[in-house]
């Protein structure tokens, strides 16, 4: 298992373009965007809170998260699985689950990574805040990853090739994207708007997010629907999979 992990780590840290849009553009946009003069500024709408401390950190976050779970992870099993490799090791002492295992694992890191640089970089150079409530954070964080992940895994077991999950993954994310309030905050959403996003695994993540970054423990509907979609589409995830 230490040796998949390995050698997937290493395929993973080659790939610079997804690197790049995992690690690099959620930075480079919460810097870009935080030097906007009206997100230092208290807002109405979010309670007097400054965008830059909650809303833009939280959304980047979760623009690396959905990244990873819609279009990456997708991308990768649906190759392997077209190119044979699953199959191959299913026939060896090496199950080719531990293979799934460590592309979760790593897919899981990147998103670990691509946090704490925005946490650490947003707070040193535009002033963002810290997730004040820091538990409750990183069980959010957990649980919201591993719901996104299944979601990923239900995408690669429905994509016919390694050509169609990527564009099956944007169909899925760019949605999830909107309700998560990347664009409209959830704030001013209309009603019907809000409770869609409520259910829709993104909201209440992006939510929970939020509400830890701002030092609030994370509702329970929302910890409730994360954990209710990971079973969801966890076991959809078990039920599909094929490894040819």
């Amino acid at each position: 298992m230490r040796k998949i992990f390995v050698v997937e780590a290493k395929l993973h840290l080659r790939d610079w373009p997804t690197m790049f849009f995992t690690i690099g553009l959620p930075l480079v946009l919460l810097l870009a965007l935080g030097n906007i003069p009206d997100m230092s500024k208290p807002d109405p709408a979010l309670g007097g809170q400054r965008v830059i401390d909650t809303q833009l950190p939280a959304m980047m976050t979760m623009l690396a998260l959905l990244t990873l779970g819609c279009t990456v992870l997708p991308a990768v099993l649906t190759v392997y699985r077209e190119q044979g490799v699953l199959r191959r090791m299913s026939m060896t002492p090496v199950h080719p689950g531990r293979l799934l295992a460590a592309q979760l694992l790593i897919n899981l890191a990147i998103g670990v990574v691509s946090t704490a640089l925005l946490i650490v970089v947003g707070h040193l150079v535009l002033g963002t805040a810290m997730p004040r409530q820091f538990p409750g954070f990183v069980l959010v964080f957990l649980l919201g990853s591993a719901a996104l992940l299944a979601i990923g895994l239900v995408i690669a077991s429905i994509a016919p090739n390694g050509k169609t999950a990527p564009g099956i993954g944007s169909v899925v994310m760019f949605p999830l994207m909107f309700l998560a309030g990347m664009w409209i905050p959830r704030e001013i959403m209309p009603d019907a708007l809000r409770t869609a996003s409520d259910f829709s695994v993104a909201g209440p993540f992006g939510q929970a997010l939020r509400d830890t970054w701002a030092g609030h423990p994370p509702q329970l509907l929302h910890v409730a629907v994360m954990a209710v979609g990971l079973l969801l589409f966890g076991g959809l995830a078990v039920r599909l999979f094929r490894w040819e």
